[in-house]
Order: C-alpha cells, then structure tokens, then sequence
C-alpha cells in the first residue's frame, strides 16, 4: 500500500511539471517559431532566460529578425545587453539598418552609446541622410532678425536659414543646434559690422554667407553645415544719425550746466563785491566820524588856530558849490541869482 502512494504522489508531481513545462511551451512557442522560421538563430532556452531576466522576448525577437531580413549581424545578447540598460532596441536597429542603406559607417556599439547618451540615434541617422533647415535666429525664441550695424551708422536685419547634415561621429557630446545659431547669429553681425556702407552688403549678401561659413562654425558640433543662405535683409534704422543726436542733446546739457554754474559763480562775486563796498563805505562813515575829535585834539594842542577853522570851512562851502554847479545847472543858476 505504502509503495503505491509513494508512485500515485511521484506521478502527480511528474503531471504538474509536464503542464507546467507546456505553458512555458505554449508561452514561447509562437515567439520561438517566428524566430525559427526567420533563421532569427534563437532558442527555448534564450527564450526562458530572457523570461527570467524579464526582458521583453517579442521585442528582443522581433529586433532581431528586422536585422538579419536587412543583412546585418547582430547578436541576441547585444540586444538584451542594450535592452537591460535602458536603450531603445528597435530604434538601434532602425538606425543601423538606415545607415546601412545609405552607405554611413554605424555600428551597433556606436549606435548603442549614442542611443544611451539620450539622443534619437534613427533620428540623427535620418538627418545625416536628408540633411535639415535651421532659422537663424529661431523664431521661436522671440526675435525673427538678426541686427547689426554697419560702418556707416545704418542697421541692417537679416535672416538666415542653415543646412546641416549630422556628424555621427561628434554626436554624443557636441554641441547642439542652438550653438549652431548662437555662431551664425555673430557670424552676421560681425561681417555686416565690418563693412563700409550698408549699401556693400544689399549689394552682394552672398559676401554674408562665405565669410560665416569660412569661419569653421560647425567645429564642436554634433552637425556639419552644408550651406549658410541669407533668406532676407531689410534696412532698418540710422543708428549713427540717432547716436549723434543723442551726443550732441547731451553735449548741450553739459554745456547748459556749465554756463549755469559761471553765471551762479558770477552771482556770487557781485554778492561779494556788494559786501565790500558797503564794509568800505563803513569804514568810510567810521574815518570821518573820527575827523571832529581830531579836530577838537589839534584846537586844544593849538596846532589849529580859529583863523585856519574859517579858512577850512570856506574851501568846503566853495567845494560844495562847485559840486553843485558841476552837478545840476538850474541850482547853480538860481544861487547865483540869489
């Protein structure tokens, strides 16, 4: 009795392993089939061990076929490698396969590191091939021109539109498209800075485009500029006539300060003269209040006689009349007459 629960047990335990290894058959069978009928060179065990590693096999699977039926190799631990650190399969893959078709040295590493570094590698690809058309400046960023000023004082606005083609090999890490307008924008106004008339650059804008596009902008970059064409540029303001307007409106309130503050000093000096000549006339008023005590000292010392007070008095009296008559002809008339 013992011995046949002992084999009744055994034989439960062989039946859930046998339903428990089909629904793992059933679970991959139709993935590992495609794999199979694709030569995709994936096995049942690959499969469970993505299972378990819980990596999507369809994704893995189907990544996979896409290279071989494109004539690429690539290993199905490259793709769980990538797919465990985060990576965009499928986009690799696209990237490669596009790549390949246009002749552009990718490989999967290359690929890989790119796509990790967080850039859109098939995108990349994609513009490498059909090279893009960058605004200088973006119109997104709030300014549709870029401004500058030529020798002769007049503003001109100019638009730009860059064709570039992707660096593969300088993507991860090179500088992105603002960068590429940032350096176009000073490009422009350096150049247009540097002419003699405004009139020079409507005459040949082109003169714009070659001397930016010699000076290497893309260096640094994950782009190469291809062409730099100046889409419009307007006359804007005279920056030097306003400049010189300002200057000379300025020069003018220096010059008004300072005749302000010569007047103000000229103000001053005759308030201070004023001041001198009323402390003299005191000083005046002062000396002759002193004559009569002079006079009494010298009376008393008999150095003046009565006689030389009389004589001193008359000369006063005719130097006051003579005053008079100088002075006003009527008065002088009318004492005579008296």
């Amino acid at each position: 009795m013992k011995s046949s629960g002992i084999t009744t047990l055994i034989l439960i335990v062989v039946i859930i392993a046998a339903i428990v290894f089909l629904i793992f058959i059933l679970k991959f069978i139709k993935i590992y089939v495609q794999a199979l009928a694709s030569k995709a060179n994936i096995t049942m065990t690959s499969l469970i061990g993505m299972w378990l590693r819980k990596v999507n096999a369809g994704v893995i699977v189907n990544t996979k076929i896409a290279a071989i039926k494109a004539g690429l190799s690539v290993s199905t631990e490259e793709l769980e490698s990538l797919y465990l650190a985060g990576g965009d399969v499928m986009n690799v893959v696209r990237a490669l396969i596009a790549a390949d078709k246009a002749n552009i040295h990718l490989d999967f590493k290359q690929a890989s590191g790119i796509d990790l570094a967080g850039r859109d590698i098939f995108g990349a690809v994609q513009t490498s091939v059909n090279p893009k058309v960058i605004d200088a400046p973006d119109p997104t960023k709030g300014r549709t021109t870029v401004d500058a000023v030529a020798m002769d004082g007049i503003q001109l606005k100019a638009k730009a539109r860059v064709t570039v083609r992707t660096n593969l090999d300088q993507l991860v890490g090179g500088a992105t498209e603002e960068t590429i307008i940032a350096r176009v924008g000073e490009g422009i106004v350096t150049t247009i800075g540097s002419a003699l008339t405004h009139k020079k650059v409507l005459e040949n804008p082109d003169s714009i485009s070659k001397k930016v596009l010699s000076k290497g902008l893309d260096a640094g970059t994950a782009f190469e500029i291809l062409s730099i064409d100046i889409a419009d540029i307007d006359v804007g303001e005279n920056i030097g006539a306003r400049l010189q307007a300002d200057q000379a409106e300025a020069d003018k309130r220096v010059a008004q300060a300072k005749a302000e503050e010569r007047r103000a000093m000229a103000v001053a000096a005759e308030q201070e003269m004023k001041a001198r000549v009323q402390e003299m006339r005191a000083k005046v008023v002062e000396a002759e209040a002193e004559v009569p005590k002079a006079m009494a000292e010298a009376f008393r010392s008999g150095n003046l006689g009565i006689m030389d007070y009389y004589k001193m008095k008359n000369i006063n009296a005719d130097t006051s009349m003579r005053n008079n008559i100088a002075g006003t002809g009527s008065t002088g008339q009318s004492g005579h007459t008296k």
